[in-house]
């Protein structure tokens, strides 16, 4: 991506230096679940958004509290640092750009921005304790992305998906997670997730994480100037990679759809073309979707 005449979003906060999170506990003992399911789940967790413990029924997580559940506190913006930070901050503000012009043409109201939170090791969110373990998360309850900048390394090392394309991805899916939060998808979808056994409930999530895929199609659609030769392929290969199919699989288990969270790979790679190819929100109603 050139985000060379980008601005830099004044949205950020540094907590790097704050530690926090700590361990979850992981209800691995008395579950019902082997250790394979468990790792299975929280690598799925790892990466866009749903803390393990969420996907474990355990308390506390990333999707559980609800819309103001807790308020971010009044903090300065961070000072940027490094490379890293300042290609998080444009990117960022490409998503407000975006979705301040979107908003009010396809919803017919203001875009309210999110903060995003850079932390390092762990972190303590309006969701409850989190560890870089999870990977980037949005929080419903604060408003707030939250992210490792290391997540990045392993995205590309352990992932097999390189590229600041790749990496802009994963920060607009997050960014689609807050979109949900502001229309209300969210709190429907974890409703209706409480009232659901686990496979229907999976269910559900696997359209609310496609859906969020989608909404990063429709950023990347609007941004189409900022994109280079071969950046939608590494976003492709980046959803690729992370299909639920395809990390089960890496973990050493059989695939089983009743575990899915966040859709196959090829799912994911679909919606997020659909959002690129369409450039509209109304496109990335998975929830409506025949066939996901």
């Amino acid at each position: 991506m050139n985000l060379d005449d980008e601005d830099e979003s004044s949205n950020i906060i540094d907590r790097r230096g704050e530690g926090g999170g700590g361990g979850f506990g992981l209800p691995i003992g008395g579950g019902g679940m082997g250790l394979g399911t468990i790792a299975v789940l929280v690598v799925v967790g790892l990466v866009f958004g749903i803390n393990p413990l969420t996907l474990l029924g355990g308390t506390g997580g990333g999707s559980v509290g609800g819309p103001g559940v807790g308020q971010p506190q009044a903090e300065a913006p961070a000072a940027l640092d490094g490379q890293h930070d300042r290609f998080i901050a444009r990117v960022l503000k490409s998503t407000e750009r975006t979705w301040g012009e979107l908003f009010p043409q396809q919803i017919g109201r203001p875009y309210p921005q999110p903060k995003l939170v850079l932390f390092a090791g762990g972190v303590n969110s309006g969701c409850g304790p989190a560890n870089s373990g999870m990977g980037p998360f949005y929080c419903p309850a604060d408003r707030q992305v939250y992210l490792d900048a290391s997540f990045f390394d392993d995205l590309s090392r352990r992932f097999g998906a390189p590229g600041d394309f790749a990496a802009a991805y994963v920060i607009a899916h997050e960014v689609g997670h807050h979109i949900q939060t502001v229309l209300g998808i969210s709190e429907q979808v974890q409703q209706a997730r409480r009232a659901a056994g686990e496979a229907e409930g999976n269910a559900l999530s696997v359209r609310q994480e496609l859906q969020a895929d989608c909404l990063a199609g429709v950023w990347a659609h609007h941004n189409r100037d900022l994109l280079e030769p071969g950046d939608i392929e590494e976003g492709l290969r980046a959803a690729q990679a992370i299909g639920d199919d395809t990390l089960q699989r890496q973990a050493g288990g059989g695939v089983n759809p009743e575990r899915f969270t966040h859709g196959t790979s090829q799912q994911r790679m679909r919606w997020l073309q659909a959002g690129l190819q369409g450039g509209e929100i109304a496109r990335c109603d998975t929830f409506r979707a025949r066939s996901l």
